[in-house]
């Protein structure tokens, strides 16, 4: 029988909860092991798969232990972000979201429900999706926990897509400030150029782009695949050793 977590230091999970991918969780393996020894292939490609989405996964067991976070999630939870981790375990940070995420996260393991559960407050709410993973058979749940997005569009997918259309510099940073819904006049305060000049910039954006108004070149971004692009291991590549180290904790 599975109890209600608690937020109380915990020991290693347990062998009976495990994911198919137990691995260290702020290193996903490098290459796939061997056939017939290490973590299966399939897990390999499955966590390789999970580093590679921009969105932030935590895969938990009943207990709130962290079976496995995928990149975004490790960047997601900064100091704004209402949930963290603490040792293995996700806690949240505000006490009033601590039940209404042991509630969702308790019927995900036991009986098998979905929620949608929104933490935070004032400008660092956000909405998380908790989704139950059957194991196998005779085996508990492992539960999914999703998290949302705390802006229609990352700066990393516009940079992508900027790159993609071949848009300037300038025009990058326009679209940027579009896709934040600043209006245009306050771009061009913000950055200190006519208004002439980034209506301009949008007028080129658009051309480059195909899209017919801001809205829908918002739009075009907005839905881009939620896949970490080439420019986020660029960036990191380029980051000093202890930067680098610091936004993986």
């Amino acid at each position: 029988m599975i109890t209600a977590p608690t937020f109380a230091p915990r020991a290693a999970p347990a062998a009976h909860f495990g994911a198919p991918m137990s691995i260290d969780v702020d290193r996903p393996p490098a290459r796939p092991p061997a056939p017939g020894g290490g973590m299966p292939v399939l897990g390999h490609w499955l966590a390789a798969a999970l580093e590679e989405l921009d969105y932030g996964i935590v895969l938990l067991q009943p207990d709130m232990t962290v079976v496995h976070i995928n990149d975004a999630a490790r960047a997601e939870l900064d100091d704004g972000h209402p949930l963290q981790r603490v040792g293995r375990e996700l806690r949240p940070r505000l006490g009033r979201d601590v039940a209404p995420l042991l509630e969702a996260i308790t019927a995900a393991a036991l009986r098998g429900m979905r929620r949608l559960v929104t933490l935070g407050k004032d400008a660092d709410r956000t909405s998380v999706s908790v989704v139950p993973l059957e194991g196998a058979p005779g085996e508990g749940r492992t539960v999914l926990v999703v998290l949302g997005k705390r802006a229609v569009c990352e700066t990393l997918s516009i940079e992508g897509y900027a790159r993609s259309f071949g848009l300037t510099g300038a025009e990058t940073r326009v679209l940027v400030e579009l896709c934040k819904g600043i209006p245009p006049a306050e771009i061009a305060s913000e950055l200190g150029v006519a208004i002439s000049t980034v209506r301009s910039q949008i007028g080129s954006v658009r051309l480059k782009t195909g899209a017919s108004s801001i809205r829908a070149l918002v739009r075009q971004i907005a839905v881009l695949p939620p896949v970490k692009g080439l420019l986020r291991k660029e960036r990191e590549a380029a980051m000093p050793a202890w930067m680098t180290a610091a936004t993986a904790r």
